[in-house]
């Protein structure tokens, strides 16, 4: 394969989000990238979101310093009679993220990945919350979910935590690191790269992955492992905001990359 040949296409619409761009110019002013050109990684993996063979040994992923983060795998969320269950349900379909997400956390397990369960719970009365909650922590509050000992606060059974892996506690707002012992484990077990799957894909999974990236940890997000209220604000939290802090992978690449 000459210098000539295209090996990936980074969307018009991403353009002036991305540094590095040296190169010819597609149709629909979408960015062509060719072989050997001096493109930033962000160029490269902007790439329609998946990576070309020209980039299938640009990451590869060391099992001890590795963990999959399952951000609220909830009854609320995940199961019929679940409180937000209906919200998210379209787009759990279209992406079938918790077939998805089983697989990557057998392939982890396998290779010898920490496996963490990032659960969001609130005693009952929420008296963890200011007395006016407003945005989505007041949904919460309304629809009376992630109640402590409650059914819908428990993780689903199909990923429930397994012997070795770790419960991270005092999940209470949306970034995961925010109020929880997380990272004081990723560092005492010498973890450096992160990859988060689960709820919503704009705000928990978004949240975390935001400070992850600012803590100096190589992030991974699970596309095809994640789910959001409506398909629209899933697409779009995908295609413009975790290209620019995390490597999106779907679960077949992750996985296949865990050496």
């Amino acid at each position: 394969m000459d210098s000539n040949t295209p090996v990936g296409v980074v969307p018009g619409s991403a353009r002036g989000r991305i540094s590095g761009c040296d190169s010819s110019p597609g149709g629909d002013g979408a960015l062509v990238l060719f072989r050997g050109g001096d493109y930033s990684d962000l160029d490269r993996l902007h790439c329609c979101g998946r990576f070309t063979a020209y980039q299938e040994d640009a990451l590869k992923f060391d099992p001890n310093t590795t963990a999959v983060v399952l951000i609220e795998y909830q009854n609320d969320f995940t199961s019929e009679g679940g409180g937000l269950h209906d919200a998210v349900r379209p787009v759990m379909e279209k992406t079938d993220m918790l077939a998805n997400t089983a697989r990557v956390v057998e392939a982890a397990r396998a290779a010898g990945v920490t496996v963490m369960h990032a659960p969001i719970t609130f005693a009952e009365g929420y008296n963890e919350l200011g007395k006016h909650p407003y945005g989505i922590l007041k949904g919460v509050v309304d629809g009376g979910v992630f109640v402590k000992g409650t059914w819908g606060a428990a993780i689903i059974d199909e990923l429930a935590p397994a012997e070795g892996d770790i419960v991270i506690e005092g999940k209470r707002g949306l970034d995961t690191f925010a109020s929880t012992n997380l990272d004081f484990i990723l560092r005492s077990k010498g973890i450096t790269t992160i990859a988060l799957g689960g709820f919503l894909t704009n705000c928990c999974v978004e949240s975390t992955m935001r400070s992850g990236y600012e803590n100096g940890y190589q992030v991974v997000t699970l596309s095809d492992c994640v789910a959001a209220t409506s398909v629209e604000e899933h697409d779009n939290a995908i295609a413009y905001d975790y290209p620019m802090f995390s490597t999106p992978m779907t679960a077949e690449e992750f996985s296949s990359r865990l050496s």
